[in-house]
């Protein structure tokens, strides 16, 4: 089997948006995320400037491919791309940051200005859903499913079974 490379993972994200966004796209996801690059072609910055039509760009190391490619296809739901985060900062920043010109969903999700969807998701929500404690599991479930932007404080206080303060 052939050994591949760490600078280029077998799979890569290949995202289809419409004509004449790629490189915006890469521009503001590249612009959000740490450790991000947009790869310039052969003509360097002109390159995006004359619209390619392939845009490779990396997000925190993960290689994506932006096509522009038209309007016969979408974004929906179906496919999302999962951010994990460790403080409410962090959750913060993402969260205001992708949501620009875009639009708040439920439960941690939002469609981007693009329409690509995020999950902008803490992870001790993980660590809640799968407690021992079912009914504290539980609470934090309900809890999470009336939010749109994750709050982890409210996640905790509903988890302990405290009060929950109406938003």
């Amino acid at each position: 089997m052939a050994r591949i490379s760490v600078d280029r993972p077998r799979i890569t994200p290949f995202l289809w948006y419409d004509e004449g966004v790629a490189a915006e796209a890469a521009r503001f996801y590249t612009s959000i995320f740490p450790n991000s690059r947009i790869e310039l072609g052969d003509g360097g910055a002109d390159s995006l400037e004359r619209e390619e039509l392939a845009v490779t760009f990396w997000l925190d190391g993960q290689r994506f491919i932006a096509l522009n490619g038209g309007p016969q296809f979408s974004f929906t739901p179906a496919v999302s791309f999962f951010v994990r985060c460790e403080t409410q900062a962090e959750l913060d920043y993402y969260w205001d940051a992708l949501l620009v010109g875009g639009e708040p969903s439920r439960c941690g999700w939002l469609r981007d200005r693009f329409g690509l969807s995020w999950q902008i998701v803490p992870d001790v929500l993980g660590d809640l859903l799968a407690s021992d404690d079912r009914d504290a599991a539980a609470r934090a479930m309900t809890a999470m499913l009336g939010m749109q932007k994750i709050d982890i404080a409210e996640l905790l206080r509903a988890a302990r079974g405290d009060a929950v303060e109406s938003v």
